[in-house]
C-alpha cells in the first residue's frame, strides 16, 4: 500500500471511530434480565445507535464497536501512554481485553434470545510490541464454532498497515439466562 492509500485508509478508520463515538450513549450497563430478553443484534444495534449505554470497559480503555454481523465483531481503539507497562510499551492486558471483547461479542451475535455466555478459556499470543505511536488498532473476532454448550472464536489485533500485534482464541460456556419458574 502506498502512502496515499495508507492515509486514505487511516482517515476512513478515524472517521468510522468518530462517527461511532458521536452516536454512543454514556457508559452504563443493562440489567442481565433485560439483556436475556433481547436478540443479540437488537442489543448491539441499541448500543451502536446510542439507545443503550455503552460498556464502561470501552470508556476505560478507549475503544468502541465499529461493526458487527452474525459471527463477527470489530472494535477499534488507540493505545496511549496511560496503557503502558513499566517497560515503556502497552501492557499486554490492553490487547488481551480488546481480543477477549471482540471474540466474546462475536459469539454473542450467534446466540439465541435467552442465552448468555462466559469466557472459560482465553489464549493470547503477542507478536510485537504495541506503543502509542502505532495509532489506531482494530480487534476483529470471528466465530469458529457454536455448539449446544460451548462456543469457540478467534481474534486478531492489527494496525492500519495490517501488521499483527496479537492473535487469540477463546472458548465460552453458553448459559441459559431465562428466568427459572418458581417451585
Amino acid at each position: 500500500m502506498n502512502y496515499a492509500e495508507r492515509e486514505e485508509k487511516l482517515a476512513a478508520w478515524l472517521e468510522a471511530e468518530r462517527a461511532m463515538r458521536s452516536r454512543l450513549a454514556p457508559t452504563g450497563t443493562v440489567p442481565l434480565r433485560e439483556v436475556a430478553q433481547m436478540h443479540p443484534h437488537a442489543f448491539f444495534d441499541g448500543i451502536g445507535k446510542g439507545e443503550l449505554p455503552r460498556p464502561p470497559i470501552g470508556e476505560l480503555l478507549g475503544f468502541v464497536p465499529i461493526e458487527w454481523a452474525p459471527g463477527y465483531f470489530l472494535f477499534q481503539g488507540s493505545p496511549h501512554e496511560a496503557h503502558y507497562n513499566p517497560l515503556g510499551s502497552v501492557h499486554g492486558g490492553y490487547a488481551a481485553t480488546l481480543l477477549d471483547s471482540c471474540m466474546g461479542c462475536a459469539i454473542h451475535t450467534r446466540l439465541d434470545v435467552g442465552q448468555g455466555y462466559t469466557t472459560t478459556d482465553l489464549r493470547i499470543s503477542y507478536l510485537r510490541a504495541l506503543t502509542a505511536a502505532v495509532g489506531p488498532v482494530r480487534a476483529e473476532g470471528r466465530v469458529i464454532h457454536v455448539g449446544r454448550s460451548t462456543a469457540v472464536a478467534e481474534g486478531r489485533l492489527y494496525d492500519v498497515d495490517d501488521r499483527l500485534y496479537a492473535v487469540g482464541s477463546t472458548t465460552c460456556l453458553i448459559l441459559d439466562m431465562r428466568p427459572r419458574a418458581a417451585c
